[in-house]
């Protein structure tokens, strides 16, 4: 059984400055960036960076040709690492992730990463009703507050309600440091 990282739109627009600016995206790259790293000594050929490329300008953010759309420094791919490049939230919908996972002979999937409530929850959705066990890093993943006609969701209870929503049923949300505690 093969483990693989899925690093999910870390991406310049996401952090301060940027056209879509996250809460707390720093800190969510960081822990990104050490779980990269574990899996960097450990498990070399099974990292996959995924970065979202807006098909409509009307998107805002991650134009093509941007700083924006560039995957953050934090967590810059090395030259022997997958990118997969997406048009949708779900980074299995029209594009190679699926068939590269299944060429090296993947069952179980980490994910990291940025929306929380929109590519984040597409994502490992996806992977669970593809057959792959999912484990999510939560405080690797990070997110936006939310508006619904008057109500203003603020970003940590967004992050919170989709993790806890995702749990169980379709992956194992840990920490980074519970993650990492594991593997040792």
């Amino acid at each position: 059984m093969s483990t693989v990282l899925i690093l999910v739109d870390i991406q310049n627009d996401y952090f301060p400055n940027g056209k879509m600016e996250l809460s707390n995206p720093v800190k969510a790259a960081a822990n990104a960036a050490k779980v990269l790293e574990w899996f960097r000594q450990n498990n070399k050929d099974h990292i996959f960076h995924v970065q979202h490329i807006a098909s409509d300008p009307g998107l805002g953010f991650f134009l093509p040709d941007t700083e924006g759309v560039k995957l953050n420094e934090a967590v810059l791919p090395l030259e022997h690492e997958s990118i997969i490049k997406k048009h949708f939230p779900n980074s299995f919908l029209k594009t190679e992730l699926e068939n590269k996972l299944r060429e090296i002979g993947a069952t179980k999937l980490v994910i990291v990463g940025m929306m929380t409530h929109m590519c984040i929850d597409a994502t490992v959705r996806a992977a669970v009703d593809l057959g792959f066990e999912t484990t999510l890093i939560e405080d690797a993943c990070a997110t936006r507050e939310l508006s619904y006609q008057d109500k203003v969701i603020p970003a940590e209870q967004v992050h919170y309600a989709f993790v806890s929503a995702l749990n169980g049923m379709y992956a194992n949300v840990v920490s980074t440091e519970d993650f990492l505690k594991t593997q040792s």
